[in-house]
């Protein structure tokens, strides 16, 4: 196994828990804030797809499809405190794009050699991804990590522990 196949390997484990996590969930539910002050799943699923993106781009530019017009501007800091679902995308929106994340993030692995695994990240990165290796592997930390904060909203719902 080598570097590529273990990032790999992450994305393709926390895929499985993105799906579980996601997969019954309606629209309304990814609205649900498991307790005043947190971010609900639209938001989280919109900043996800939004900050890996503009990850993935910077390590292997033009993988990626693009995002829709006006996708990343609707997930700042401020829009995170919106809870109108006209403010958000549909579920179905969110299933499309992640797909097409995972679709990008594999060329990426396909194209990268190990040689610009070692690359130093931009500036912007560098506190938790300092190099592109790093940028590729936080992405499946990165969904985990949210996926997480879903499984408190699962709970919340009435849904069972799926882990």
């Amino acid at each position: 196994m080598n570097a590529r196949d273990a990032i790999r390997l992450g994305l393709n484990q926390s895929n499985m828990v993105v799906q579980m996590y996601l997969g019954d969930l309606t629209d309304a539910e990814l609205l649900v804030r498991p307790v005043p002050g947190t971010n609900h799943i639209a938001w989280q699923l919109g900043h996800l797809l939004s900050s890996s993106h503009q990850m993935i781009e910077t390590v292997c530019p033009g993988v990626m499809a693009p995002l829709p017009a006006g996708f990343a501007d609707k997930y700042t800091a401020e829009s995170s405190k919106f809870d109108s679902p006209s403010a958000f995308h549909s579920k179905a929106l969110y299933m499309s794009l992640y797909e097409q994340h995972r679709e990008g993030t594999q060329k990426a692995l396909e194209k990268i050699t190990d040689a610009d695994l070692d690359k130093p990240s931009p500036e912007s990165f560098k506190a938790y991804a300092p190099t592109h290796g790093d940028i590729l592997m936080f992405q499946s930390s990165h969904w985990l990590m949210h996926a997480g904060q879903w499984a408190v909203t699962r709970r919340k719902l009435g849904r069972a522990p799926l882990f």
